[in-house]
């Protein structure tokens, strides 16, 4: 038997890949909505969760990382200092350079939303699916974190 035999045909494949990216977008939906992130765009959220995982980083390190204009990202960064998200320091290394970080309050805001959307998922799973579904659940995850990975 050839290693091929066991991959889908490719009209398979795009029918599979049409409904996970559908039913991707309505769980990522849903957890959207258990967490109060309504204020912000999409971009302001991306560079949050950047700031949270990667450190303090200048603008135009930000705008680098996000793939924009150094201007439009200090629109962004203007609009997430004034809700109290963003803060700035001089960096130690070049005092000229100002070092963004997310304040104290937007951690606790982030990991708020996050348990939100965990408790949210982990209750649905459970009232949802049956012992057997959710192992099923599990190999899929596995199968989906391969995809992820490539």
């Amino acid at each position: 038997m050839n290693e091929t035999s066991d991959r889908p045909q490719p009209a398979i494949a795009d029918a599979i890949a049409q409904d996970l990216r559908s039913v991707v977008t309505r769980i990522k939906r849903r957890l959207r909505e258990q967490a109060d992130v309504s204020d912000l765009t999409p971009t302001q959220a991306s560079v949050l969760v950047r700031l949270e995982k990667d450190g303090p980083m200048t603008t135009s390190s930000l705008a680098r990382a996000e793939g924009m204009r150094p201007q439009s990202m200090g629109t962004v960064i203007a609009a997430l200092e004034a809700a109290g998200h963003v803060s700035g320091t001089a960096d130690a290394k070049d005092g000229r350079q100002t070092m963004l970080s997310i304040t104290e309050a937007c951690r606790a805001w982030i990991e708020q939303g996050r348990a939100a959307r965990q408790d949210w998922l982990s209750r649905t799973i459970e009232a949802r699916l049956s012992r057997d579904e959710q192992d099923q659940l599990l190999s899929a995850v596995k199968l989906l974190q391969r995809l992820a990975d490539t």
